[in-house]
């Protein structure tokens, strides 16, 4: 095991071109960006900054973000491989079973905004309302969470990197997060949401690239048609086993179903106990929070739906071609594992230039979403463990440099720990089906502490580490049982990892909550100290400006009226966000894949191309939503720093005179002393209520 590719379609001085160059231009590029808010915005790098980006960001970028951190090594690697082993169904779960976790966090994200307007984790909202032992609980659920989610972006993307260029996995491991590192300590939360745009627009047009080359321009593929001839032709040779006519071209696949349920419970726990996305729901302004989450997701459901139907498909019709990389094999099961089906089949479909355009995505997908993970982490870190615990007056000085000494020891932490885990032979594929098991008995104590007032301390305390042994243990008993070892192969089929997942470790709470409850009795709790919850002191970080994200950084204050005016507004999205999520939930969980289900249909052709149809649209919807849509919402801003720039450049106006400008208005607004009081807060939530 030496780690390198024999035959690798590109060099190793690609591979550390992009890892290393890419990286480095992005570091560069939102350095350059913090420089330019700050020397014409009046922006200052402020530890609320940093953790929490102002706490305005627009629909837009909200969206863009969410995509970009939800878009991980394994949206496009495990939903091709899954493609790959069960047809047109494997795309669909995987897209259908991680989207719903989007859109129905939607409605806790309005309510951390407002029972929570001030916090910056979600951990301190546990803090807030139980105490010291359910927080520390949480607190390793949490950071157990975004370790899992970061192990499988650097295992996954340095597999991929390896793969196509030969270059050494362990040097793909440690150099893969050097760039993200850079650019994250510069920026904070705000260049990780801006980086997630432009990883984002260039993703889809990559993608969007793939499926034209499959459906409608290749010498060897080119239709929808042609797809379809080719997949009939390979399940005459290699039938699936469990899926209707043993055919690649139906949902009803008995294996892939159960790749959804495993998907589903395992997602519920990386997104509702990744404090990453409570980040994006914090920066959220509180206007833009839902239609944020509610564009973010819809616009997602492309992504892995699309990239897996194209290139798992064409791995499938191109795999005895002599283009495949593996010809005249087949993939072997720790190929597919390991996430290789779309490298392999970008190869054989567009050769060199589709090699580039998969290690380009990968790379991205995976910075982007490491990006995320360091701030997610270095926020826990920072207040939940520094401040809480060891100095709960640190200014925001100080706060700002455990940030970012955080994230440069996490990132070191990942890199070893991918590197034992690579030495281990435990795969992307492995760690996205077993995260379920370890953290998804936390997912509905989370919950109900933001939406639930009857549930007591004990029961969110006990339930999670209770859940986690019962689903260890029905997970390991499993596959003791049907393997008789328990080695990576036994332990990472469907069957054990289902077992873990779902009978115990999401729905053990549904026994154990109740059971505390009667025990411990029903709490009271009247939201009232979540709204405790302070900012950091940052007032030693001179000239901190306030305005929009897009414009400058502040905390700005709020009078009485503007706060109860927004809990109002946030209370009517509140109600929005669970009609709205429950029914387009329903409708991506059940009414549209059951019925093929339950039905057994075989896609016919033209069904097949409607199919293939329906998806690229989509994928050009998610651009307009995710892509374009962000530079309309910024516009003004982006012609007020064009503008200043020129001014600045020809001498016409030093920045200063422009900063002085831009805070007249500034002068006009209310002091602090108008700011309300936590009483004053606490009142306007009861009476909306």
């Amino acid at each position: 095991m030496d780690g390198t590719t024999a035959g690798a379609p590109l060099g190793q001085g690609v591979g550390y071109g992009i890892v290393l160059g890419l990286g480095f231009a992005f570091a560069l590029g939102m350095i350059g960006v913090t420089v330019t808010l700050k020397r014409y915005n009046a922006e200052r790098q402020t530890s609320e900054m940093f953790n929490t980006a102002g706490r305005t960001v627009k629909s837009g970028l909200v969206g863009s973000a969410v995509v970009s951190s939800w878009t991980w090594a394994a949206t496009l690697l495990q939903s091709s491989g899954v493609c790959y082993r069960y047809g047109v169904s494997g795309p669909f779960w995987y897209a259908s079973g991680a989207t719903v976790q989007i859109l129905l966090f939607a409605t806790l994200a309005i309510e951390l905004k407002r029972r929570a307007p001030n916090a910056h984790t979600f951990l301190e909202v546990i803090k807030a309302r139980y105490g010291t032992i359910p927080h520390l609980v949480f607190m390793v659920f949490g950071l157990v969470t975004n370790i899992l989610v970061s192990l499988m972006l650097v295992v996954g993307g340095s597999a991929t990197v390896s793969a196509l260029t030969g270059m050494h996995t362990i040097a793909a491991i440690y150099l893969l997060p050097v760039g993200v590192i850079a650019y994250t300590m510069v920026g904070g939360l705000k260049a990780t949401i801006l980086t997630d745009w432009i990883h984002t627009f260039i993703l889809l047009i990559i993608i969007i690239i793939f499926s034209l080359t499959a459906y409608a321009t290749s010498e060897t593929l080119g239709s929808p048609s042609a797809v379809y001839d080719r997949l009939v032709e390979v399940a005459a040779v290699h039938p699936v086993d469990g899926n209707a006519q043993g055919s690649y071209l139906t949902m009803r696949s008995t294996q892939g179903v159960i790749f959804f349920v495993i998907n589903i419970v395992g997602n519920f726990g990386t997104v509702f106990l990744d404090n990453g996305y409570y980040n994006k729901a914090i920066a959220a302004s509180p206007v833009h929070a839902l239609p944020g989450y509610i564009l973010g997701g819809l616009s997602w459901f492309a992504i892995p739906w699309l990239t897996a139907t194209t290139m798992g498909l064409s791995a499938l019709a191109l795999e005895n071609t002599p283009a495949f990389p593996t010809y005249p094999n087949r993939m072997t099961e720790n190929e597919i594992s390991s996430g290789l089906v779309l490298p392999y089949a970008s190869v054989a479909l567009l050769g060199r230039g589709g090699a580039v355009a998969t290690l380009l995505i990968i790379f991205l997908a995976v910075t982007s979403a490491t990006s995320s993970e360091l701030i997610a982490v270095s926020s826990i870190f920072t207040y939940d463990l520094y401040r809480t615990y060891f100095k709960p007056e640190a200014s925001g000085k100080r706060l700002i440099y455990m940030s970012h000494v955080i994230v440069c020891v996490y990132a070191l932490f990942i890199s070893t720990f991918s590197v034992g885990l690579w030495y281990a032979g435990i795969s992307m594929g492995y760690l996205y089906l077993l995260m379920g098991c370890l953290i998804s008995s936390a997912v509905i104590p989370a919950t109900l502490t933001l939406v639930w007032s009857g549930q007591n301390k004990w029961a969110a305390a006990l339930s999670p580490p209770l859940g986690l042994a019962f689903a260890l243990i029905a997970w390991l008993v499993t596959a003791s049982k049907e393997c008789g070892v328990l080695d990576v192969a036994c332990t990472g089929s469907n069957n054990p990892m289902l077992a873990g997942n779902v009978v115990t470790a999401l729905l053990s709470p549904v026994v154990l909550i109740p059971i505390f409850t009667l025990i411990f009795g029903f709490d009271k709790y009247d939201w009232k100290s979540m709204m405790q919850i302070r900012r950091a002191d940052d007032h030693e970080i001179a000239d901190v400006a306030s305005a929009d994200i897009e414009e400058t950084a502040g905390g700005r204050v709020e009078t009485n009226d503007e706060f109860a005016d927004e809990q109002i507004k946030l209370l009517r999205a509140s109600r929005i966000s669970k009609w709205t999520t429950v029914g387009l939930t329903l409708a991506f969980l059940i009414l549209w894949p059951f019925p093929l289900y339950g039905s057994s249909y075989v896609f016919s052709k033209p069904f097949f191309t409607g199919w293939v149809t329906v998806g690229i649209i989509w994928i050009f919807v998610s651009l307009g939503a995710v892509g374009l849509f962000p530079i309309f919402e910024g516009r003004h801003t982006l012609k007020h720093t064009v503008k200043s720039i020129f001014l600045d450049l020809s001498g016409k106006k030093h920045p200063k005179t422009i900063q002085a400008q831009r805070t007249v208005s500034d002068e006009k607004r209310p002091s602090s002393s108008d700011t309300p009081s936590n009483k004053d807060q606490a009142t306007v939530d009861e009476k909306n209520l």
